[in-house]
């Protein structure tokens, strides 16, 4: 591509030619000269503005070949002006004006483009007068004196290597402004995005056939090309209905509403874990009183663990160092009516463990650690600290098992170095980013940016036709 800083060489165009918009993934189009009009005009839908308002940004989709209007290219730009337009038939149209580059036949220059609904036009795209320079000539009675294109770039793969890094709009789920929030908005604005932070319980739901929406705060949310869910535990049920929703729509979810569910039921999660072999401490439970003796004798002798189901961070996380006391905490427990899990405790992990960072199916980073003077907990909420470790080629093995069980995107899988190999505690569907960052030295939440940028890549998108076509 030239630089298009340097001088073009002349070229002559027809009144209609071959272009392409690389910056906006649009490898070729038909475009149809127009002297008479100053800017130039692509057919755009589904407009929509993002971003803040000190570098708003415009995303839309293109038809580029008329007649099919299954396949739509998505796009977006940095947004320039707002500018009255007058159509040829004397129509005034308020209209979002873009910056882009034009390519013809190799050679580059920046054009200004309105974005409008043109298809009732034969062209999908109009070039202007600040389009074509002093570098071109027009030849009114003849077309296509470039090099042609096609239209057969769209169904080739090349079609994905040519697709630029447009800007997302991506909405974080959260209720908290901690490290992990603030660096999810700092990262994907360093790379462009626009990140929104939304309090999960102030989402409600329009739930019906045609037309499921997500409204926040008496307005409908817009299209988000992603959501990352910052699910609290306190919330699981209505934050999973929120994610719900956003899947009804269409939203791509880092973490889908099932697999966040699922590891929030620490019971259900070991169900999990136990139908696809992941490794874990013997594990029981029972909700009978007359059954206590025979709980603990599943699991093995004590020290034994007694674990709440709905505990997060440590809390509710009791060590039972002898059978009487197992016995004890078991009954005060079923006294409150909370509902527990009994485990076997991994002496020889000594009060440490391993927390997994898995994105996108590949663990990015680990870290070991170490629970506080004289506690067995190694949470780095209880005061814990933590290291960058390596971890063995069984234990990488197993933290990808146990998050691909509830179908995470992202997840901190926990597991204990046990003599009978690595033992899972715990997958956590919103893993905190602090210790982990910190420890290793990794940019953690950059790497799931690129995951979600690839999965939501723009590539044309070939709508079904309706039945009646």
């Amino acid at each position: 591509m030239a630089d298009s800083s340097s001088t073009p060489e002349t070229l002559q165009f027809g009144w209609e030619e071959w272009i392409s918009l690389p910056a906006l993934g649009v490898p070729a189009l038909r475009a149809k000269v127009d002297t008479g009009a100053r800017t130039s005009a692509l057919h755009a839908f589904d407009i929509e503005t993002f971003g803040s308002s000190a570098k708003p940004k415009v995303r839309f989709t293109v038809h580029p070949i008329p007649g099919r209007d299954d396949l739509v290219i998505p796009c977006s730009a940095p947004l320039i002006d707002r500018r009255e337009v007058a159509s040829s038939n004397g129509e005034k149209e308020l209209r979002y004006v873009i910056e882009s580059t034009m390519e013809v036949a190799g050679q580059s220059w920046p054009i200004e483009i309105t974005l409008t609904d043109r298809s009732s036009m034969n062209s999908r795209m109009l070039l202007g007068r600040q389009a074509l320079k002093d570098h071109i000539s027009i030849a009114a009675t003849d077309r296509f004196m470039q090099p042609e294109l096609s239209y057969d770039v769209y169904h080739t793969k090349r079609m994905r290597e040519v697709q630029p890094n447009r800007a997302l709009r991506i909405a974080v789920l959260s209720r908290e402004d901690n490290y992990s929030t603030r660096r999810l908005v700092d990262e994907g604005e360093k790379r462009g995005h626009s990140v929104e932070v939304i309090n999960t319980t102030r989402c409600y739901m329009a739930i019906n056939t045609l037309a499921p929406e997500v409204h926040y705060d008496g307005k409908r949310l817009p299209r988000y090309d992603a959501v990352i869910p910052r699910i609290g535990a306190s919330i699981t049920a209505y934050g999973a209905a929120v994610v719900r929703q956003f899947e009804t729509i269409g939203t791509y979810c880092v973490n889908p509403s099932a697999g966040i569910t699922a590891s929030r039921d620490k019971l259900y999660a070991h169900q999990i874990m136990a139908r696809a072999k992941v490794g874990m401490p013997n594990t029981a439970f029972a909700a009978s009183p007359q059954d206590t003796g025979n709980l603990i004798g599943l699991v093995g002798t004590a020290p034994l663990i007694v674990k709440l189901l709905e505990s997060t961070q440590g809390k509710g996380v009791v060590l039972a160092e002898t059978k009487k006391a197992a016995e004890s905490v078991i009954d005060a427990f079923r006294g409150l009516k909370a509902n527990f899990l009994v485990q076997d405790f991994v002496k020889e992990a000594a009060g440490e463990d391993i927390r997994c960072l898995v994105i996108g199916g590949k663990v990015v980073a680990s870290m070991k650690r170490t629970g506080a003077e004289g506690d067995f907990r190694s949470n780095l909420h209880r005061g814990g600290s933590a290291k960058s470790v390596r971890i063995t080629k069984t234990e990488r093995e197993t933290a990808l098992r146990a998050a691909k069980a509830f179908s995470l995107g992202l997840a901190g899988v926990d597991l204990l170095r046990s003599e009978a190999g690595p033992k899972v505690l715990e997958v956590n569907s919103s893993p905190g980013m602090e210790g982990i960052e910190t420890s290793t030295g990794k940019n953690i939440v950059g790497m799931l940016y690129e995951d979600i940028e690839a999965r939501v890549r723009p590539v044309p998108i070939r709508r079904r036709k309706s039945a009646s076509k």
